[in-house]
Order: structure tokens, then C-alpha cells, then sequence
């Protein structure tokens, strides 16, 4: 049985025991309760069971019946609710969790990963001084091809349509390959100091920054939909661009352990980006480095 398989039964098992254990509990509660009481008055019942003190059994499963009850409420009023969206300022805290296990997978979909990136170096740079019980990261990021011509980011033109500006996208280009040189720096420190293998890399995919995706671990998707409109100038008196801001995006939260729809919903996501995967360019600062 592969990984993938046995996760899967893993996970119908839980929830088979999530929706039936209180059930059966209690079932088996009372049905302790309902036999105690009637074995204390009724003879034949009480003979066949060959015990005497069955009224303070029933009476306990009672009360045990009662607390658990109690208990149970309780604990699911007290536990957290899942957060159904969060900010991308927030990134922090799922970067810090997906560090936890042995084996980190991050992947990003996205404009130029800064957000990303913002929470990833420092944390990666902690692993120098302990890297706990990580022994592998691995850290895959794709942007838009800054290399070619694009509608965005580009300059607003005339009746607001985009025209591309080369300038502007080498700008944004040298941004994301300064990103992907310093996490190469850590990623090698890392590797190099032999108690953890960590790998980055960017990579190209074709089109515009649509959609904003955060994969952790292959069990959390966080995505969300980058405002393509947002402008922003370089200069006061100069020229607008349009430039969508990553640190404004909301994104929904998906985890495989919620439910059926969100187990779909992170398969989904997590076969569209490893497609994207493979059929992503690397960028010319990686060529040239591999040349």
C-alpha cells in the first residue's frame, strides 16, 4: 500500500470514528444502565447474570453516561474553529506549523512569492541553529515568465488598457531571482551542515498572477484571487503599472482532515501545481548557473 493509499484509509477511519464513537458510547452507556437496573428486579435476570450489586452499576454507567456527555460538549465547544480565511500577513503561522514535521513540502502559485518568501528566511536560517525534527524541506515556487511580454504587470497605457513594459518586468524579474538566490544560499548552509537536505527553486509558468496558492505538506491549500486591477507608481509624477499586491490577498483555507469537499478541493489543487510542475520553464538565471 502506498502513501497515498494508506493516508486516504487513515482518514476515512478517523472520520468513521469521529461520526460513530459518541454514538456507540453511549449506546453501550446506557445499555449497562438499562441491565443493572433490570437485573436488580428482575430475578431471572439477576440469576443469570450471577452478580448482586447491580443497582450501584446501573447507577454509575448512569453518571458516566451523564459526564461524558458533559465532557464531549464541552470539548467541542472549546475547540478552535476552523478558519475558513485568513490574511496573507498570516502566512507565518502555517510556514512555522508546515516546519514542525520530518518531511516539509511547500509549494507557492503566484506573482513573485515575497509574501512567501518574507516568512520562509528566517525560519529556514532558525533550522541552522535546530532543526528539530525536520530532516528534508523541499520548496518549489512558481511566478509568471518575466521574460516574455505580459498584460501584468504592465504599464497603463492609453484608455487603460496594459502595454507591456520590459523595464517593469525585468525589475520584477531581478526581485524574484534575488528571492530565489537567497533561499538557494540557506537551502546549501543547510545542506551542507548535514543534519537536514533542503531544496529551493523557482520556476515559470505561462500566463498572468491570478490565482495566489500556498501548499503545506500536501495536506493544506490556502488560495486565494490577486486584485489584477491594483496600480501602483514608481515615481509620484511617473507612470502607473498595473501590479497586484500579494500582501492584500485573502485566501480560503482548505485541509485534507475537515471534510469530503476539502479533501477533493486539495487533491485537486495539488495535481494542478504539480502539473504546472512539470511543465514550468526555469528561468534564465538558472540557466546560466547550470551552464
Amino acid at each position: 500500500m502506498n502513501g497515498a493509499t494508506g493516508g486516504g484509509v487513515g482518514r476515512r477511519l478517523r472520520r468513521f470514528q469521529e461520526r460513530f464513537e459518541p454514538a456507540v458510547t453511549r449506546i453501550v452507556l446506557l445499555t449497562v444502565f438499562v441491565t443493572g437496573l433490570t437485573a436488580q428486579f428482575v430475578q431471572p435476570v439477576g440469576d443469570a447474570l450471577e452478580g448482586k450489586a447491580f443497582l450501584g452499576g446501573a447507577l454509575l454507567s448512569l453518571v458516566a453516561y451523564v459526564l461524558y456527555d458533559a465532557v464531549t460538549s464541552l470539548s467541542s465547544s472549546m475547540r478552535p474553529p476552523t478558519r475558513a480565511l485568513v490574511g496573507s500577513s498570516e502566512l507565518g503561522g502555517f510556514v512555522g506549523d508546515a516546519l514542525q514535521a520530518r518531511r516539509v513540502e511547500i509549494g507557492f502559485l503566484g506573482y513573485t512569492g515575497e509574501t512567501l518568501y518574507t516568512e520562509l528566511y528566517h525560519r529556514l536560517r532558525d533550522l541552522l541553529d535546530d532543526p528539530g525534527p525536520t530532516r528534508h524541506v523541499s520548496v518549489r515556487i512558481l511566478v509568471p515568465d518575466f521574460e516574455q511580454p505580459m498584460t501584468v504587470p504592465a504599464r497603463v497605457g492609453p484608455g487603460d488598457r496594459p502595454v507591456d513594459d520590459p523595464a517593469f518586468r525585468n525589475r520584477v524579474l531581478q526581485r524574484c531571482r534575488d528571492y530565489d538566490g537567497t533561499l538557494s544560499d540557506i537551502a546549501e548552509q543547510l545542506t551542507s551542515a548535514g543534519r537536514v537536505v533542503v531544496q529551493c527553486e523557482y520556476r515559470y509558468y505561462p500566463g498572468i498572477p491570478r490565482d495566489k496558492v500556498c501548499i503545506f505538506n500536501r495536506t493544506q491549500v490556502l488560495h486565494g484571487l490577486y486584485d489584477v486591477s491594483a496600480r501602483m507608481r514608481l515615481e509620484s509624477s511617473g507612470p502607473e503599472y498595473f501590479d497586484p499586491k500579494g500582501y492584500k490577498t485573502e485566501l480560503n483555507v482548505w485541509s485534507r482532515e475537515e471534510t469530503p469537499v476539502a479533501e477533493v478541493t486539495v487533491a485537486t489543487w495539488l495535481k494542478h501545481f504539480d502539473d504546472l510542475w512539470g511543465l514550468a520553464t526555469v528561468p534564465q538565471w538558472r540557466r546560466s548557473t547550470a551552464l
